[in-house]
């Protein structure tokens, strides 16, 4: 009578085991097939949000060395003043300006997050989607972006 007992108690415990190893198992394959579906999405995503590179040529380019060893080129055209593009990471962006009422000189790129502070005295590069500085402490040689905006000299920033 016990060894039945036993036995049947055996049994019932590998018929939980076997119907809780189900129930573990249908959710992993879902999320499979979740994060399957996810990629092609954000693949997707990626193309739709691809902007052709602005073309530089001829435009006046400006060299900023920043802090931890990293650096971009910000480039103008004398024909619009409402738009530079900027080299990062061996990439063309093409930033619109902002108005502000501290006297900066702001670019944004909505579609990449990106967001360049200029002052006279130095440059900032920001992903606003992160919500942290990329570059900062960025210096150039010749006159800033921000000290030719800020002035009537007909430089002005890129299509």
């Amino acid at each position: 009578m016990k060894l039945l007992s036993f036995i049947s108690l055996a049994f019932a415990a590998c018929t939980m085991l076997a119907a809780n190893t189900n129930a573990v198992e249908a959710p992993r394959s879902k999320t499979k097939s979740t994060a399957k579906a996810a990629k092609p999405a954000a693949a997707q995503a990626t193309k739709e949000d691809d902007e052709p590179e602005p073309d530089v040529a001829l435009h006046k380019n400006f060299e900023y060395k920043c802090e931890l060893g990293n650096s971009l080129t910000m480039y103008t055209n004398p024909e619009d003043a409402d738009h530079v593009a900027m080299r990062w990471k061996k990439r063309l962006y093409r930033l619109t300006k902002v108005d502000t009422t501290t006297g900066a000189v702001r670019f944004e790129n909505r579609k990449s997050g990106f967001v360049w502070i200029g002052i006279p005295a130095k440059g900032l590069l920001l992903d606003s989607r992160k919500g942290q500085q990329l570059a900062n402490e960025c210096k150039t040689e010749a006159a800033s972006l921000a000290e030719v905006n800020s002035s009537d000299t007909g430089a002005a920033p890129v299509k």
